[in-house]
């Protein structure tokens, strides 16, 4: 019972975070300058100062009367003109968290039809880039925790330090230089961007699976490496932790042997920070990487958040920020159902 009071609270507490963060948010498209009526209120000032270079003067007073009428119109069809709270309502119920607005540079789609066209392509991306970290760190640590301080662990420390050193926008420049025939006399082995290539007819599933993983093979790297030393060396000090604990020394005291010891005992509980961190990187699955999808042309969600960023679309970036958030906090509920399940021994009657 204490457990199921625990993730009680841990569930209501989701409601309240996710208020604080999209009010906050949404406040703030609302007052920051340079917003949508202010972009649209200077195409039309530029396009009066074109075509009325030859006007007289005279005209300015007419120009300013149709620039507010046009202003109120505009703060009309954004709903800016109703109270902030209502906004809020409007933008929360109403339209289902923004989805159901229309975009503010494609008036023909909804926030949510820009969306979903680029969930899959991110799922795509970050779930193997997830597979691909785990499965390359947690034996690499568990490798270097039981070669400790041997040549193994000192060369592969210097490999994991100076991946860690590369900001990623770097390493994808230097993937495309060097694999992506931009620089004459050296590889062209994958496609410098994007995430399919134009078939004439349609491919069979084989032609088409070996093409999209070509095309993901640079960026993935990119993703892997942001997150390969920090994971590796969290696994390896997790292990030599429980490795020198009392309980695993006991073990061996009993008859057992080092291998079993560590595999038996040691194993699950240094696993323990590497699953409560699980859940958190939900949200980075859906999010995507506004740096590598640039990079690469990949028409992802983070691409798109970053477009409707600098165009000062609101509504697609709010409905944006709503869904990672929900998938942000929903992985940090799994993180903590995680931990229970991997550490039965905690105790939840106080927490």
């Amino acid at each position: 019972m204490d457990r199921l009071a625990y993730l009680a609270r841990r569930l209501l507490l989701v409601i309240p975070t996710f208020l604080g963060i999209t009010i906050v948010c949404f406040t703030l498209t609302r007052f920051l300058p340079g917003g949508p009526v202010e972009i649209r209120m200077m195409r039309m000032r530029g396009m009066e100062a074109q075509g009325g270079a030859g006007e007289a003067a005279g005209a300015s007073t007419n120009a300013a009367q149709i620039s507010e009428e046009y202003k109120k119109q505009l703060e009309a069809q954004f709903g800016f003109d109703k109270p902030i709270y209502e906004q809020y309502y409007n933008w929360l119920v109403t339209n289902r968290m923004g989805m159901k607005l229309p975009s503010y540079d494609y008036p023909n789609k909804t926030a949510w039809d820009l969306i979903k066209g680029r969930i899959p392509v991110s799922i795509w991306f970050g779930f193997a880039s997830f597979f691909f970290t785990y499965m390359i760190c947690i034996p690499l640590g568990i490798a270097k925790a039981l070669r400790h301080r041997q040549t193994f662990d000192a060369v592969s420390s210097l490999v994991v330090f100076i991946a860690y050193a590369i900001p990623s926008f770097a390493l994808a420049m230097m993937l495309k230089m060097f694999f992506c025939g931009t620089v004459e006399g050296l590889f062209d082995v994958f496609p410098l961007g994007g995430i399919s290539s134009d078939f004439d007819i349609a491919p069979s599933f084989w032609v088409w699976f070996k093409d999209r993983a070509w095309h993901m093979v640079l960026p993935i790297v990119c993703y892997v490496s942001g997150s390969f030393a920090m994971l590796t060396l969290l696994m390896k000090n997790s292990l030599l932790d429980q490795i020198s604990a009392d309980y695993v020394r006991t073990v061996i005291a009993k008859g057992a042997t080092r291998k079993r010891a560590i595999w038996g005992h040691a194993f699950r509980n240094a696993l323990i920070p590497i699953a409560t961190g699980l859940g958190g990187m939900i949200g980075l699955l859906f999010a995507g990487s506004i740096i590598i999808e640039t990079i690469f042309e990949i028409p992802g969600m983070g691409r798109l958040s970053w477009d409707a960023l600098i165009g000062r679309d609101y509504a697609v970036f709010l409905a944006l920020l709503a869904l990672t958030a929900s998938f942000q906090l929903i992985g940090n509920l799994i993180s903590d159902i995680l931990y229970m399940v991997i550490d039965p021994r905690i105790d939840f009657s106080k927490k």
